[in-house]
């Protein structure tokens, strides 16, 4: 038996209105003027999961208290008699695996009479088409996603930064929080142990929503040390080099999701209910993962889009952490050479005070291949030095060892300055070096008073005498830099008595972007030091007015002599 034996519709022919539309595939409903269920065809007791006698003489929200009515779009029609079609959503009484379900629904309005008796309702089931929509949508906000990755992404070389603007990319378009922990490296600092049959990994990038920022900070930010027990979705993510996908809200396994079981209950407590996990690996390493979490409101991950562009995130951001990884070792391994290359020179003899600078371009920058030294000669001279290797990183360092042992070896036979620099530019074609180097060679003979200087492409030196108002560039031929092949290097020959301070110096002191050189080297006439004044006084002097603007390395070496 049907509803419409038990109610009668605003028409008086029950019998004909079901002859009508009593077959019809599509969900029928005739309301009343107070929005009641007067009738309702077969095809709609099948569509809410609902007998059509307990339909009648309720409304809508009585039937279905899951479903999104817009009784305001239904009293319209009532109103003023024009069609109208709307999209509703929600749940029925019939089971679905389906979240939310969608239909398009036809009203009209119905009369006798002249008088208006009511309102009739065709509902059709629209929720694949409106759910590949909304896939669609979400795929097209996931490829914008995807095409700003790359400058969001990886914008410096410190593996913290990276990991950090990881999990801030990805909230809240994809999830309400990411965290990004990192396997422990070997970087030469002790660490405690994990207890046997635990993972260990370093957090490195929290993000959140708002709503959620506060509550998860009790999990821990960046920097500390979570541990994960075997069977959790960290671990297996990790040894599979696959997404792990873990619903937080059911009971089984409760344990598998979070590092340890006592975790689930504080991750439900802040609405937690939903994690998929994907390895950051790169050149077949693993080096961690990134952890999404939905709560809330937000749809439970599903195999699918979402995991295909997490993975995608992950694995870029992956490359840009191992570069930082790499540049980070290759950083320290120069810094440590070159510091052992720019410790104070030894001083020649002690009528010989010696003073030196270095100062890298700004915080973080590779290291250059600056050098200095000072080489004890015959007859109570000695022999100062100031390099500069094209290039940065490890390899400029290496190259700047090979010259400096090179010179040192050279300077035993006790040429004038043009002969050793013509020796040591044969010596590096012949080495196989393949960086250019720029040199400066000074000997003083502090008995004679004077220094004898040749350049390969280096800047000129600077004296400071004792009593002047100003200092002098030395006016001097340059010769090609070291490593070319093309030699012919000249040795000039300038007053250096007791007292005068050899100022020798890198072009990353003086050149400056859009600037003649020759400008850049004028303004070192400038400098000063009182007589029997500190040669770190002049150091001083150098950094206050040179450093902030400065664009490359630096590197000072200055010296006097106190007489015979």
């Amino acid at each position: 038996m049907h509803a419409e034996e038990h109610a009668d519709p605003p028409r008086s022919d029950a019998a004909a209105l079901a002859a009508l539309i009593g077959s019809s595939p599509a969900g029928v409903a005739v309301f009343d003027t107070e929005l009641r269920y007067v009738y309702v065809n077969p095809a709609l007791e099948r569509l809410n999961g609902v007998p059509g006698a307990a339909h009648l003489g309720r409304t809508v929200a009585e039937v279905l208290p899951d479903m999104a009515v817009r009784t305001d779009v239904m009293r319209q029609v009532l109103a003023d008699g024009r069609p109208r079609e709307i999209t509703t959503s929600g749940q029925t009484w019939v089971d679905s695996v389906i979240e939310r379900r969608y239909w398009r629904v036809a009203l009209h309005r119905l009369e006798e009479d002249g008088r208006v008796r009511g309102l009739v309702g065709i509902a059709q089931e629209v929720t694949a088409t409106q759910n590949e929509r909304e896939e669609l949508k979400r795929a097209r906000s996931y490829l914008t996603l995807l095409d700003n990755a790359a400058v969001s992404i990886g914008t410096t070389l410190d593996v913290e930064t990276t990991c950090q603007e990881l999990a801030e990319f990805v909230v809240p378009v994809m999830a309400d929080a990411a965290v990004v922990e990192m396997i422990p490296q070997d970087d030469g600092q002790s660490r405690r142990e994990p207890p046997p049959g635990v993972l260990r990994l370093r957090r490195a990038g929290v993000a959140a929503t708002p709503e959620l920022a506060d509550a998860l900070d009790q999990f821990g930010g960046p920097g500390t040390d979570i541990d994960y027990q075997e069977d959790a979705a960290v671990p297996r993510c990790l040894a599979a080099d696959e997404p792990v996908i873990e619903n937080l809200s059911g009971d089984r396994q409760p344990g598998r999701a979070a590092p340890t079981p006592e975790r689930v209950a504080a991750y439900r407590a802040v609405g937690l209910h939903s994690a998929v996990v994907v390895p950051l690996t790169a050149r077949g390493r693993p080096l961690g993962v990134l952890s999404l979490l939905r709560a809330g409101d937000s749809p439970p991950f599903t195999e699918g889009l979402d995991v295909v562009v997490a993975r995608t995130l992950a694995g870029r951001a992956a490359v840009d952490v191992d570069h930082a990884y790499r540049y980070t070792h290759e950083h320290h391994v120069a810094v440590e050479l070159q510091r052992s290359l720019l410790s104070e020179p030894r001083v020649p003899n002690p009528g010989i005070e010696i003073a030196s600078l270095y100062l890298p371009a700004g915080e973080g920058a590779v290291v250059g291949g600056d050098w200095f030294d000072a080489i004890p000669l015959k007859g109570g001279r000695h022999m100062k030095v100031m390099g500069d290797v094209m290039g940065h990183g490890v390899e400029a360092a290496v190259a700047m060892s090979n010259y400096r042992s090179m010179l040192r070896l050279m300077a035993e036979d006790d040429h004038p300055p043009h002969r050793v620099l013509d020796r040591l530019d044969k010596a590096v074609e012949r080495s196989g070096l393949d960086r250019a180097a720029t040199c400066l060679i000074a000997v003083v003979d502090r008995r004679e008073g004077v220094c004898e200087v040749a350049s390969a492409g280096h800047p000129p030196p600077v004296f400071l005498d004792p009593g002047a108002t100003g200092a002098r560039v030395a006016a001097m031929p340059v010769g090609p830099p070291l490593g070319t092949g093309f030699g012919g290097y000249r040795t000039t020959v300038l007053p250096c008595g007791p007292g005068t301070v050899l100022f020798m110096y890198t072009d990353g002191l003086v050149e400056r972007r859009g600037e003649d050189i020759d400008v850049s080297i004028g303004r070192l006439t400038r400098l000063t030091l009182p007589a029997g004044g500190r040669l770190q006084d002049l150091l001083d002097e150098v950094v206050d007015r040179f450093a902030d603007t400065a664009e490359d390395d630096i590197a000072v070496l200055v010296s006097r002599s106190r007489g015979c």
